[in-house]
């Protein structure tokens, strides 16, 4: 059995070197970057490969013509229609999932996201459509309560398409044919790209924080009489909390406003008590960092799944940054994968962890918890 290998890192070397030591001659290794883990492995054994100029797309020049079998491990390149056709056989690939479920690029953190409590992994035929192909062997594992998506790709679903697409190739091998079962369409849902952000801004002049309590009869246009008072001395409203309670309007808002101009706020809301409002504002000024750090500002959003605020607080620690306030919510539409939890912490980040580090290590933290993270700098005295 001769076979063109298209993939790239650990996983493709790892099928490359489990093919060979199977009996099965790889003809041709096609890898994204001529320094990925399965190029390299496929010069080290003397194997021709062919690095990606569209890396999108395997054309036919990148498999030779007497090639039986063409396998994919852990590629993003489509292979063309006229590169299948110098394979006799054709071509598979394996996915992390039950096809045709959580198709796309992103099936393993979808497969938590939407929280399955079974996962699997698919070796399909390779052919128009995303992931659409017959199905040449599938296997299931159940999903642990509260791994990531690398924990359960390492745990269960690689192993599992190791051992399926050897199977599958041996078996091709032997019968000289593809075993294949029509993917149920009824059943198909979409594992799209989760983007994700971090980024980090400039750090602002000092703001004081002005706390406003109103209560009062309700009627129409409280709050835009508190809005435009925050207009009036360029204050950001940071935060509310309003009700209707027995026909009286109850609300606290917080107010971020330039330092000189906050007890000019302040006066100007307790003038709406003229309106028949009972109102108490109070200044706070912002923390200071203690000696030796920064403060930080950290947005945090994703779907919802259990374990963020721990994560999130583990692996801040872990770098000796402390959490000074916290605020969270769930925003949704009722329906589990459609809910957002987001959380607001003000963060005393050690001088001697860059700005760039900080980035760095929260970028890596967005990915594993698959949310997205902003970071924006505060002073460090109010």
């Amino acid at each position: 059995m001769k076979c063109t290998l298209v993939g790239s890192r650990y996983f493709g070397a790892m099928v490359f070197d489990a093919l060979r030591k199977d009996g099965v001659e790889i003809v041709r290794v096609v890898a994204p970057e001529a320094d990925d883990r399965l190029a390299q492995a496929g010069r080290a054994a003397g194997v021709p490969v062919s690095i990606l100029e569209n890396p999108k797309l395997v054309p036919a020049s990148d498999v030779p013509e007497d090639t039986d079998l063409i396998v994919a491990a852990h590629t993003h390149a489509r292979v063309s229609n006229e590169a299948l056709a110098h394979s006799r056989l054709g071509g598979i690939g394996y996915h992390p999932s039950l096809l045709p479920r959580h198709r796309c690029i992103a099936a393993v953190e979808w497969t938590l996201l939407e929280g399955d409590p079974i996962a699997g992994g698919s070796v399909y035929h390779l052919a128009d459509g995303w992931d659409a192909g017959a199905i040449a062997a599938q296997d299931w594992c159940f999903v642990l309560k509260g791994e990531t998506a690398r924990e359960l790709w390492e745990r269960a679903l690689a192993p599992m398409g190791l051992r399926l697409l050897t199977q599958v190739v041996r078996q091709a091998a032997r019968d000289g044919v593809l075993p294949a079962q029509a993917q149920d369409a009824r059943f198909a849902t979409k594992a799209p790209m989760i983007r994700r952000q971090v980024s980090l801004t400039e750090a602002r002049r000092p703001l004081t924080s002005v706390v406003v309590t109103a209560i009062g009869a309700d009627r129409p246009g409280i709050v835009s009489q508190l809005a435009e008072r925050a207009r009036e001395f360029s204050a950001n409203w940071a935060g509310s909390r309003m009700a209707n309670l027995a026909g009286q309007f109850a609300g606290i808002v917080q107010f971020e406003v330039a330092a000189e101009n906050a007890e000019a706020l302040v006066t100007a809301l307790r003038g709406l008590e003229f309106s028949g409002l009972r109102v108490a504002a109070t200044k706070c000024e912002a923390k200071p960092a203690p000696p030796g750090s920064r403060m930080v500002k950290l947005e945090l959003a994703g779907p919802d799944r259990p374990g963020i605020v721990s994560d999130l607080s583990r692996n801040l620690a872990e770098r000796g940054v402390s959490i000074e306030d916290l605020h969270t919510e769930i925003v949704g539409n009722g329906q589990a994968s459609g809910h957002v939890f987001k959380v607001r912490a003000l963060l005393a980040v050690p001088d001697a962890i860059s700005s760039a580090a900080l980035q760095h290590d929260l970028e890596a933290l967005a990915a594993e918890m698959v949310v997205d993270i902003a970071l924006g700098e505060q002073p460090a005295n109010a």
